[in-house]
């Protein structure tokens, strides 16, 4: 290509989820690399976001076809003289752990808490998991502190090389917006953003809007998934004030016209979406999980997931005190800015990313 070193990212593929937004937004910016980019399948909704230098896919359909995608993902690190690999997610991590040589650094990024994984229940995927790195030792970037130590600790690893890495938001994605003052009483509109499925927990949200029926308390919830059936029988059956929006790329264009963000997650890694709506001036309610007190700090409010009245008072109290909602949307606006721009993630990526290539030039 030219004497640019080359980075091969490995992802499973480009549907819009954390991990999927967070690499699209490193590719845009890399440019002192030759980038190529290894996707598991051809899924891809991101469009012409998606910048790189060289697109493969190994169409791996069914995983009886892994040994042969080993070889073919060998053989692109080969062919292509990659100087080091970075691999997402659960099963790019375990292909690339199996095909990458030795000789070039492999560098991991962990996207959630295993402890709290309905996959890593499964033995089988621990054991795989623990396996492929005591073969292959890679350097765990984990999206949160918390995340980090409890890779190691959930599969009983000894920690090689590893570093707290953030999730970003893309401040020239989402601009700064100012608080947005509601009437203490009047109309109350909540946002939650997040996939329909058991991990964001949304059917706890609708035991809590049982509860505010009646009280100018709405709620728009953004995202698709397998439980939009289940769903849609609560809200129909209770008759509740809240909406199921289906997926969204524009949430920029459309956070504006909410007073509150709420999320029930049972586990995150680093909730891209939370940043995003710091950054756009949003005050927080956030189940008080380790990885979101450890993003927000004491710039949001936090509800007990063992007991849907707390979250319910805690609607209330925010509903009638606009000063203390604006409060907490500044700070933290603030916390956003200061520590979780691209820019930041950016800075230390660039850091591991040389200290690895580093390491090899020396040996």
């Amino acid at each position: 290509m030219n004497n640019k070193k080359t980075i091969l990212h490995i992802i499973q593929n480009f549907g819009r989820g954390g991990a999927e937004t967070a690499v699209v937004g490193v590719l845009k910016n890399l440019h002192e690399y030759n980038n190529i980019v290894v996707t598991l399948d051809n899924l891809n909704e991101f469009g012409n976001e998606l910048k790189y230098d060289k697109l493969y896919c190994l169409n791996l359909d069914v995983y009886y076809l892994f040994p042969m995608a080993i070889k073919k993902l060998r053989k692109i690190i080969i062919d292509n003289k990659v100087d080091l690999v970075h691999s997402q997610l659960y099963w790019s991590t375990v292909l690339a752990r199996f095909a990458c040589p030795k000789n070039i650094p492999l560098v991991t990024s962990i996207q959630a808490s295993l402890s709290d994984s309905l996959e890593y229940k499964k033995k089988w995927i621990c054991w795989l998991d623990k396996y492929s790195y005591q073969k292959r030792k890679s350097t765990i970037l984990g999206v949160s502190n918390h995340t980090l130590e409890d890779y190691f600790s959930f599969l009983g690893l000894k920690k090689h090389e590893a570093y707290t890495l953030y999730n970003f938001v893309d401040t020239s994605t989402f601009s700064a917006m100012a608080p947005r003052q509601y009437e203490a009483g009047g109309e109350f509109k909540l946002i939650a953003v997040g996939n329909l499925k058991g991990q964001k927990n949304h059917v706890y949200l609708l035991e809590a809007f049982k509860q505010l029926k009646g009280e100018n308390i709405s709620l728009d919830i953004y995202g698709e998934g397998m439980l939009r059936e289940e769903l849609t029988s609560i809200i129909n059956e209770h008759k509740l004030p809240v909406r199921l929006m289906g997926k969204i790329s524009n949430l920029q264009e459309v956070i504006g016209n909410y007073d509150l963000f709420v999320l029930s997650s049972l586990y995150e890694g680093f909730s891209l979406a939370v940043l995003e709506g710091m950054v756009m001036g949003k005050p927080m309610l956030l189940s008080g999980i380790p990885t979101f007190t450890e993003q927000c700090a004491d710039t949001a409010t936090y509800f007990s997931l063992s007991n849907v009245h707390d979250l319910v008072e805690k609607i209330r109290f925010l509903h009638n005190n606009p000063a203390v909602a604006v409060s907490l949307a500044t700070k933290g606006q603030a916390r956003a800015l200061q520590h979780f721009t691209l820019q930041h993630h950016l800075q230390e990526l660039r850091k591991i990313y040389n200290r690895e290539l580093n390491a090899v030039n020396k040996h």
